[in-house]
């Protein structure tokens, strides 16, 4: 009986995410709704409170799905590749993540919503995201330049994080480069690349490349 329940509510808490996502992508972060969500599905406000209790927790249920989602998009690009070859491979498939999923994407790495606070809930599936992305450092021979004193202790926390054993400058570069990643993606799609690169597809090849000799990599 127990088991049946639990995969009722498993169902349940799928039909809640599909459309929180519908929503998200109609109206926005700041236009969902815990109600609109269960009209839409036509339950009764009582019932789906049991479920979610409020719009942050509605949030924090979109966060996690997104990152889950992507996570599993970079898992599956690449995954018997190492070194460059897997870095361009993942950085393409986050952009096309990007693309074919905006209003995520913009919840997830763009504004943040006012009045939310992302709980603990989130970290590790956020986490799993910068796994991926961290995993073609993972069998590459890196030497880059000693980490500053007062911030190697950053890197060396960033490297444990992601089960990389290198030294603590490998994990400031990787930081770098995630942050070259992500800002290059969010660039190009909120429009600030408009009548400014010609190909957007071949301009990003070349900053994913240009990445990958910061890092190192092979």
């Amino acid at each position: 009986m127990a088991g049946r329940r639990e995969e009722a509510r498993r169902a349940v808490m799928a039909d809640i995410t599909a459309e929180g996502r519908r929503q998200l992508a109609r109206d926005g972060a700041a236009g969902l709704s815990v109600r609109a969500v269960a009209r839409e599905l036509d339950m009764a406000s009582s019932a789906i409170y049991r479920y979610v209790r409020s719009r942050d927790e509605l949030l924090t249920l979109l966060i996690v799905a997104g990152y889950d989602r992507l996570g599993e998009v970079l898992e599956a690009a690449g995954p018997d590749l190492a070194g460059r070859p897997q870095w361009r491979a993942r950085g393409e498939a986050l952009r096309a993540w990007a693309h074919a999923n905006p209003h995520e994407y913009a919840l997830l790495y763009g504004s943040p919503v006012p009045g939310y606070a992302a709980p603990t809930d989130t970290i590790d599936p956020a986490t799993r995201v910068y796994v991926a992305l961290g995993e073609p450092m993972r069998a590459s021979r890196l030497d880059p330049p000693a980490a500053p004193a007062d911030l190697a202790d950053d890197g060396a926390a960033i490297l444990d994080a992601l089960g990389l054993d290198h030294a603590p400058a490998a994990g400031l570069a990787l930081l770098t480069a995630w942050a070259g990643l992500f800002g290059m993606v969010s660039l190009e799609l909120f429009g600030h690349t408009n009548n400014v690169v010609t190909d957007h597809g071949a301009f990003f090849a070349h900053h994913l490349d240009a990445l990958a000799d910061d890092l190192g990599l092979p």
